[in-house]
């Protein structure tokens, strides 16, 4: 049993209520299998980065076997800028869908629900055809001042973790969901003063476990999400508060998934 979410933004939980702690969340246009059904409540795992949770049955879209097999194989754009208004073609409403939705054709759409057919103006969307990290950044700064939100991924609220996730995949590569599982991916950069643009730099705990994780702006800088998305200043201990000068994550190991700038 599958789905899709035809809303902007649905929260994924740890238990099946909802004052349970949100984990995640789903975009508009994410594909998800439906591992568990209860009376109002879903456990899913979201098809693009395996990350599980309940949902409300009442925000996700079950979708026949064919039409999800067709909506896998379809290579849906993601939304570039952070908010876009829609419109919905059949209906005067409007819709609001966060960066990193997942466009996919009016036909496969309309397959699943007309009423769910959106346009918004093109200006909006841009597609990454060339993914350098100066691109990544461009995309990241888009989020600045975004409140820190634990499980968010958009920019009415987001984490660290949210923030990378998020902005790689408008760029088209597609990570796992928490910073411990993203540390997993690419090169390692040995040394601070080598970092690029688009470089992401993890930090851990007293225990050695990564519990954070931002972009690289260049040697000296970094844009994450602790607060609020911001630019701050990082060494080779470090992120240094711009607010109070002192070091708030320690800085674990500088991963490079990108070879151009």
């Amino acid at each position: 049993m599958n789905g899709i979410i035809l809303l902007p933004l649905v929260p994924m939980r740890a238990s099946d209520s909802e004052s349970s702690e949100m984990v995640s969340q789903l975009l508009y246009g994410e594909l998800v299998e439906i591992l568990e059904v209860r009376e109002h409540w879903l456990y899913v795992k979201n098809i693009a980065d395996k990350y599980t949770g309940w949902v409300d049955r009442k925000m996700i879209k079950t979708v026949a076997d064919k039409e999800f097999e067709q909506l896998s194989a379809a290579k849906p754009e993601p939304l570039y800028y952070p908010l876009v208004e829609c419109d919905n073609n059949d209906y005067t409403e409007k819709m609001y869908l966060p960066g990193g939705s997942k466009l996919y054709s009016d036909n496969e759409i309309a397959m699943l629900d007309s009423s769910k057919s959106l346009s918004f103006d093109p200006i909006y969307q841009i597609y990454v055809n060339d993914i350098t990290g100066s691109e990544i950044i461009k995309v990241a700064e888009a989020y600045l001042n975004a409140p820190y939100l634990w499980g968010g991924k958009s920019i009415l609220g987001m984490d660290c973790s949210g923030l990378v996730q998020v902005v790689f995949s408008i760029c088209g590569i597609q990570l796992p969901r928490d910073a411990s599982q993203q540390v997993e991916r690419g090169e390692v950069v040995n040394f601070l003063e080598e970092a690029q643009a688009g470089d992401l730099a993890f930090f851990e705990n007293a225990d050695g476990k990564i519990i954070h994780v931002g972009i690289m702006i260049n040697p000296t800088q970094i844009i994450h999400a602790s607060g609020w998305v911001k630019i701050e200043n990082i060494d080779t201990h470090g992120i240094i508060s711009s607010q109070t000068g002192e070091y708030t994550h320690r800085l674990r190991i500088i991963k490079r998934l990108i070879n151009n700038i």
